[in-house]
C-alpha cells in the first residue's frame, strides 16, 4: 500500500467561502474601474487579489466600463495586494486593499503603456508576430512544451548553432520545464544534428542573431469583451514549484491529477486547500520521472501511465493502493515511453496503451498478466512519416488512437484486432488528445488544425467546429449542455464554444499557464472548468457568471 504525504497548505473553516456558488455574489469585496491616458476606461483586464500568506489568488475581469468587482463571498477579511494583466500595459505603482466584512473597498487602478512588451506576449502573440510560412512557423508547435517561445526569439543562435540547440533540446524528455530538466536515457532518439539544418536556418531570421532588435512588428491579441469578461478564476497553488499538474479528474469535490514532472498522483481538496500525495514507484533510476495520462474506469478506480518507466499502474481512492503493471521484458528497451490507458477492461479484462517512439500499440490481459503488441500505423499507407499521440477505448473496448503528425483516427478492432484509418478533414491537423462520449463518439483536438473535431463511428463522417486563431487545442471537454471547452499552450485562454449558435467566448487567464488536460465539473451551474497550469504549478478553476 503507498501512503500519502499530507501536505495541509491552510486552515479549512477560514476557506469555505471558496465554495459558495458563483451566482450568489452578494455585495463587492473590492471594486473600483481601470483607466489608462491611452484608452480611458479599459475592458478585458485581468484584476488579480492576493491576500498576504496566502496559497491561492481570485481574479476578475473589467467590463465595457472599465469596472471590476470581487464578490464579498470570495475574498476574507484581510490585506489584498492588486495586480492586473492587459498585454502591452503596466499597473502604475503598486496596488492594495484592505477588505472589512459588510464594507466595499475602492481601489481605481491606473495603467501606463509598458516599455517591455515582449515580455508580455503570449505564445499565441508571438506565433502571430513572426514571420514565416505555416509550415516554417508549425516546427515552434513542438517547443512550448518545454518552455515558452520567448527563449526562442531572444536568442542570438545562428544557423550552426541551433542545429546543436535543437539536437541538444530534444535530448530532453518532454516532461521537462526550465526549473527541472530532465534527460532521455535514449542516444538514438533525437537523430543527429546536421537533420534539423532546415529549421536552424528558419529560426536564425526571427531570432536576434543578426539585430539589436526585431525586424517584425509585436501583434497583441485583442482583450476579452462582452461575456468573455464574465468570469471568476482562482488559482490554487500546488506542493512545489515543480509540481507540474497535467490530467484533471474531478471526483466527489475533490480535485485528482497527475504530475507530469514527479512521480506523483496527488488529491487536492479545494474545501480544506489539502493536498494528498501518493508516491509512485519507479522502476528505471537513470530514466526521467513523471505521469501524463489519468483515466477511471468503472468501478471508480484511477489508472495512470508512468511514460519513461514502463509501467501502467492503478490506485484505490478509497484505500491509496497502488498495484503496478510493468511491460513486460521483450518489449521494454531503453527507449521506452508508454503513454495512455484504453480503460474498458470490463468487457474483456484487457488493457491498452502505447509506446511514443515506435508508434506500438500494447494490450495486457490483467488475468494472465500476458502482453500483446500491435503495429497499427504499418497499415497507413499514406507514404509519409506517422507517429501516435493519445490512445483511448470505445464501449466495445476497441482502441482509437490519434495520428499526431498528419491527422488520422485509427482504430483497432478489439475482437478481431483489424486496424481501420480514417483521415480527419483538415490536413496536417496533428490530431491530438480525445474523449469518447456515451454515444461512442469520439471527440478530437487538431493541434496545429486549430480545431475541435467529433467523429461518429456509425456514419464515419467528422465534424469540426473552427477555434479562435492560434489557440492550437490541447485537449477538449463537452459539458452538460453539449458547449465544447478547450485551451492549450499558447494564448492563456479558456475557450468556450456554442455548437448549437456558433458563440465563442474566450476567458483569460492572469497568468502565463500552459494548459494541458480540461475537466467540467457539472455539478455547477453554469459548468466549471478545471485546468492545470504545467508549468505555473497552479491548479486553476474557470467559473463563468453565465
Amino acid at each position: 500500500m503507498q501512503s500519502g504525504l499530507k501536505l495541509s497548505l491552510a486552515a479549512g473553516a477560514a476557506l469555505l467561502f471558496l465554495q459558495a456558488p458563483v451566482h450568489a455574489q452578494g455585495t463587492a469585496a473590492i471594486s473600483g474601474q481601470v483607466t489608462s491616458e491611452a484608452e480611458g476606461a479599459m475592458e478585458g483586464v485581468v484584476v488579480t487579489a492576493r491576500k498576504a500568506d496566502a496559497k491561492f489568488t481570485v481574479s476578475v475581469v473589467t467590463d465595457a466600463q472599465g469596472r471590476y468587482s470581487f464578490p464579498a463571498d470570495r475574498l476574507e477579511p484581510g490585506q489584498y495586494a492588486l495586480t492586473i494583466r492587459a498585454i502591452g500595459y503596466d499597473l502604475t505603482g503598486k496596488a492594495s486593499a484592505d477588505v472589512a466584512a459588510e464594507k466595499i473597498a475602492t481601489v481605481d487602478l491606473k495603467l501606463a503603456k509598458t516599455k517591455k512588451i515582449a515580455a508580455q506576449l503570449s505564445n499565441a502573440e508571438w506565433m502571430a508576430s513572426i514571420p514565416g510560412t505555416e509550415e516554417q512557423k508549425s516546427f515552434l508547435l513542438n517547443c512550448v512544451g518545454c518552455h515558452t517561445l520567448e527563449r526562442v526569439v531572444r536568442s542570438s543562435h545562428d544557423p550552426d548553432s541551433w542545429t546543436q540547440v535543437i539536437h541538444r533540446m530534444l535530448g530532453y524528455a518532454a516532461v521537462s520545464q526550465p526549473i527541472k530538466p530532465q534527460r532521455l536515457n535514449d542516444p538514438e532518439r533525437a537523430g543527429t544534428p546536421e537533420q534539423y539544418r532546415r529549421a536552424a536556418e528558419y529560426l536564425a531570421t526571427i531570432n536576434l542573431s543578426e539585430n539589436q532588435s526585431w525586424e517584425y512588428s509585436l501583434k497583441t491579441m485583442p482583450r476579452a469583451t462582452g461575456q468573455s469578461t464574465r468570469v471568476i478564476i482562482t488559482e490554487y497553488d500546488l506542493a512545489r514549484p515543480t509540481t507540474e499538474p497535467h490530467d484533471i479528474i474531478v471526483k466527489d469535490g475533490a480535485v485528482w491529477y497527475t504530475d507530469f514532472g514527479e512521480p506523483f498522483i496527488t488529491k487536492f481538496e479545494p474545501k480544506t486547500m489539502k493536498i494528498t500525495e501518493y508516491p509512485v514507484k519507479v522502476f528505471k533510476p537513470n530514466h526521467p520521472v513523471g505521469l501524463l495520462d489519468l483515466g477511471v474506469d468503472q468501478k471508480g478506480t484511477f489508472w495512470f501511465d508512468t511514460m519513461y518507466q514502463a509501467s501502467l499502474g492503478n490506485l484505490d481512492p478509497k484505500t491509496g493502493e497502488i498495484k503496478y503493471y510493468p511491460l513486460s521484458e521483450e518489449f521494454n528497451n531503453v527507449g521506452v515511453q508508454m503513454n495512455f490507458v484504453g480503460l474498458r477492461h470490463d468487457v474483456d479484462g484487457k488493457v491498452w496503451t502505447k509506446n511514443v517512439p515506435t508508434g506500438e500499440v500494447f494490450r495486457l490481459d490483467l488475468a494472465t498478466q500476458k502482453w500483446e503488441r500491435f503495429e497499427p500505423l504499418k497499415q497507413l499507407a499514406n507514404g509519409k512519416r506517422n507517429t501516435i499521440y493519445q490512445l483511448i477505448s470505445d464501449s466495445q473496448n476497441n482502441a482509437w488512437v490519434a495520428e499526431f503528425v498528419n491527422g488520422y483516427l485509427g482504430k483497432i478492432d478489439a475482437k478481431t484486432t483489424k486496424v481501420t484509418w480514417y483521415q480527419l478533414p483538415t490536413a496536417n491537423a496533428r490530431a491530438r488528445r480525445m474523449r469518447i462520449d456515451d454515444q461512442d463518439r469520439i471527440w478530437v483536438t487538431e493541434y496545429r488544425g486549430n480545431k475541435v473535431a467529433m467523429f461518429d463511428p456509425k456514419t464515419e463522417k467528422f465534424v469540426e467546429y473552427p477555434l479562435p486563431a492560434h489557440t492550437y487545442p490541447y485537449r477538449s471537454a463537452v459539458d452538460k449542455n453539449g458547449e465544447i471547452w478547450t485551451g492549450g499552450m499558447h494564448t492563456d485562454r479558456v475557450v468556450r464554444y456554442d455548437p448549437k449558435t456558433n458563440r465563442t467566448l474566450e476567458y483569460p487567464l492572469p497568468h502565463t499557464t500552459n494548459i494541458r488536460s480540461v475537466w467540467m465539473d457539472d455539478t455547477t451551474t453554469p459548468p466549471t472548468l478545471w485546468t492545470g497550469s504545467n508549468h505555473g504549478a497552479a491548479l486553476v478553476k474557470v467559473e463563468p457568471l453565465d
